[in-house]
């Protein structure tokens, strides 16, 4: 059951008290109903106030404007859960423009289901190599083609250091100076290592991932692979234990002198959206178009 819980020192003591109301830490709100008094232990203590403290001061999403987040941060309450982050590591920390940094497994993920394509970068021998391809997600690893780089796996029985990025484009942001346009933005990027998935089904469940990700409904239509296209398959899995997002929403964002210029400023947004389908020229004209390609939607 959640409580609610009363700051008693500068010390951060908390302590729970009868009735039905709520405290805010920053942008942290605890609230609950219970009807016995109680002391926490140290142990329970220390882990509340690190826990308050990094949700409180931890943005999930914020915008240019006013460096202020564009939703709140964790919070206790009866209609909210606390999400999952995944600690940032010097690798994936945010360094520049640190307030846009998102550790919160939830919106990374969210942001990974909602692209299409990756960029993979890794190196061999010394050379830098950045595909785009295909992806998707199943559960905490990305699957994604890997062609160019399978070749290079092939002596590399426990997988090769990669780098995943995943980037979509909201907007551009129009400024009243050329320095301060900007973009909005959602990207992800995911470091460790690439392992070539070798087994049929895993290979099978990923395709199966990709399709249904692009077109859902698609599978059950089309012709499954069969053993000889699975061979020719190159796959790449990339566990997602080391993995940050970025993000910049919001409006343009000036210095002050420059509100006063006769410039018109603004965010033209951006989307990617589908046309109507076209029919194969081979395709029997009797075949119906699917609901899925004919009312087709992001």
């Amino acid at each position: 059951m959640l409580r609610h819980y009363n700051r008693d020192s500068d010390q951060g003591q908390l302590s729970c008290v009868e009735g039905t109301s709520s405290i805010q830490i920053g942008s942290t709100v605890l609230t609950s109903r219970h009807s016995q008094h109680s002391m926490f232990r140290p142990g329970v203590l220390a882990y509340m106030k690190l826990f308050l403290t990094h949700a409180a001061l931890a943005p999930a999403i914020n915008q240019m404007g006013g460096r202020n987040a564009a939703c709140p941060a964790p919070c206790f309450s009866m209609r909210c859960f606390v999400p999952e982050t995944i600690p940032p590591t010097e690798r994936t920390r945010v360094v520049r423009e640190a307030h846009r940094g998102v550790y919160d497994r939830d919106a990374i993920y969210k942001i990974l289901d909602e692209g299409y394509v990756c960029h993979a970068g890794f190196t061999v021998d010394g050379q830098p190599y950045v595909i785009p391809t295909l992806f998707a997600r199943i559960g905490d690893a990305i699957y994604f083609h890997g062609s160019a780089a399978s070749r290079m796996l092939r002596n590399a029985s426990d997988g090769i250091s990669a780098c995943i990025t995943v980037t979509l484009m909201d907007g551009f942001v129009l400024a009243r100076s050329v320095f301060n346009h900007s973009m909005n933005y959602r990207s992800v990027v995911a470091l460790g290592k690439a392992i070539l998935v070798d087994a049929p089904e895993e290979k099978l469940e990923a395709l199966h991932a990709f399709t249904e990700k692009i077109i859902p409904g698609r599978w059950n239509d089309a012709r499954q692979p069969n053993e000889k296209e699975l061979k020719a398959t190159s796959i790449l899995r990339l566990p997602l234990t080391e993995v940050s997002a970025k993000i910049r929403s919001g409006p343009a964002e000036d210095d002050a002198p420059d509100y006063a210029l006769p410039v018109w400023a603004g965010v033209i947004p951006l989307s990617l959206t589908p046309g109507a389908p076209i029919r194969d020229e081979k395709c029997d004209p009797s075949i119906p178009t699917p609901a899925y390609a004919a009312h087709y939607q992001r």
